[in-house]
């Protein structure tokens, strides 16, 4: 995407499109990263001349790297197997509720620090001098040097969201050397320059800076949530619902943990206090299963069913593993005595339902744990297109849903770019230039909410 910012200009063009293919081998779930690397190349190739490059994307993955700084395979896939067992080996050396406190991540089995426990007795491990999120990894490939932005490093479980660096206790406890992650960097940070290999590829004249932007695609989405003051909550919606509030400081109750909250690190010393939500995976994934049939002929037949006929828990990690979604949601709710989708328009109602009071309860209780109240919800990322799940979502929250912008990510780490050239001000600036220059939809709540405050007691009999 290619990003042009000015005073009262913020325009985005998409440059290349390219896949993003997970590919399964015999050892398991892998990313295909030498694929997403050539389609970088091919987008700035395509994208010509440009006065910075910055690269978010999703958090928790890594690449090892040997001493001579050469990969070591293929980077696991978060949906990948191998974490399956090791949170109980975890926790009998760091309790999970000692773990909570020490850095505020909420229990996902694909945490970094899993992955790490996972891997550590591998030769592959064993070989490892270094260690890159994927976003990092691709700047390294792009400059040559290596570092670790900060608000992707938060989703690792090994950062202490208190002091902002990392939780050297839990680390040594876990016995995972943090000499494998490189220095630690801001958003904003210089990250390099384009190598001139890279250069002679994409036809670019150097130099050409790298910015370490908010390189967790929700934190930089976060970033570009057009809201004026504090009083909002935001829900980044896309393969994951991402539903929460920014704060100034961390909560790490006990009553937090339980409610499976997490405290990461956004721009500027916020933090993000959310609750991961399976999100439109599961429509994505049904869809898949049925052939990608039309999607919008599907949302319009899925108007018409009855509302809140049957409900799955959108944040059950039975539905993590990809195949067979429309047949595991039809088993959830049999298993729960609801009525059986019976046809893929029941379904996605059922998928849009669900997520809808999922996010109802996420905002609900964000409010509740962090004693914050607010007065508007903001849907950013792809889900923002889907006018059913934002009136759902308004109707379950009885509060404003404003939707948009759908490339918030891509805003937002265009912002942290041109704010390190000096062309806009800070994050209030930022989101004031979003509100004003992208196509938002406000959509207000109808209805009584009683009716989804009985569902998600229905649910949570259950």
């Amino acid at each position: 995407m290619v990003g042009r910012v000015g005073p009262g200009t913020l325009e985005l063009t998409q440059a290349h499109r390219f896949p993003n293919r997970p590919v399964r081998v015999p050892e398991g779930l892998r990313w295909d990263v030498l694929g997403l690397y050539a389609g970088v190349l091919d987008g700035l190739r395509a994208a010509g001349a440009v006065d910075s490059v910055g690269i978010d994307s999703w958090a928790v993955d890594f690449g090892l790297l040997d001493a001579d700084g050469a990969l070591l395979g293929n980077p696991v896939h978060y949906r990948d197997g191998r974490t399956g067992t090791v949170a109980g080996k975890v926790w009998a050396t760091v309790p999970a509720g000692e773990l909570y406190a020490a850095t505020g991540l909420q229990y996902a089995p694909f945490n970094t620090l899993y992955q790490l426990v996972a891997a550590r007795d591998t030769r592959q491990f064993g070989q490892a001098e270094r260690l890159l999120l994927m976003p990092d990894l691709i700047a390294y490939w792009l400059t040559g040097e290596q570092g670790t932005e900060l608000t992707n490093a938060s989703t690792t479980q090994l950062i202490d969201p208190r002091t902002r660096t990392w939780a050297h206790g839990i680390a040594q406890r876990l016995g995972i050397d943090l000499g494998l992650f490189a220095p630690l960097r801001l958003p904003g940070d210089p990250a390099g320059v384009l190598r001139p290999g890279v250069l002679e590829e994409t036809g670019l004249s150097g130099p050409v800076p790298v910015t370490a932007v908010a390189s967790h695609d929700t934190a930089s989405a976060v970033a570009a949530v057009p809201a004026d003051g504090e009083r909002f909550a935001y829900i980044c919606t896309g393969t994951w619902s991402l539903a929460g509030l920014e704060l100034d400081a961390p909560v790490l109750t006990e009553e937090s943990r339980i409610a499976n909250f997490t405290n990461e690190l956004g721009l500027d010393g916020t933090v993000r206090y959310l609750r991961n939500i399976m999100g439109l995976w599961l429509l994505q994934e049904c869809l898949r299963a049925w052939g990608d049939p039309d999607l919008g002929a599907l949302l319009r037949e899925a108007a018409g069913v009855p509302a809140l006929r049957s409900v799955v828990d959108a944040g059950d990690t039975a539905f993590l593993a990809p195949g067979r979604m429309p047949e595991r949601i039809a088993e959830a709710c049999r298993g729960s005595g609801q009525p059986v989708p019976d046809s893929p328009a029941a379904t996605v109602r059922c998928v849009l339902d669900s997520l809808a009071l999922a996010h109802r309860a996420a905002v609900e209780d964000a409010q509740r744990l962090a004693g914050r109240a607010v007065d508007v919800v903001h849907v950013v990322g792809g889900g923002a297109h889907n006018a059913l799940l934002c009136r759902l979502t308004a109707d379950a929250c009885g509060l404003p849903v404003v939707a948009g912008p759908a490339e918030a990510a891509a805003l937002g780490n265009t912002l942290v770019q041109a704010r390190a050239q000096g062309r806009v001000g800070g994050l209030a600036g930022m989101r004031r230039l979003v509100a004003a220059t992208q196509p938002l939809t406000r959509y207000e709540p109808r209805g009584d909410t009683r009716r989804w405050a009985a569902a998600l007691a229905r649910l949570a009999e259950r």
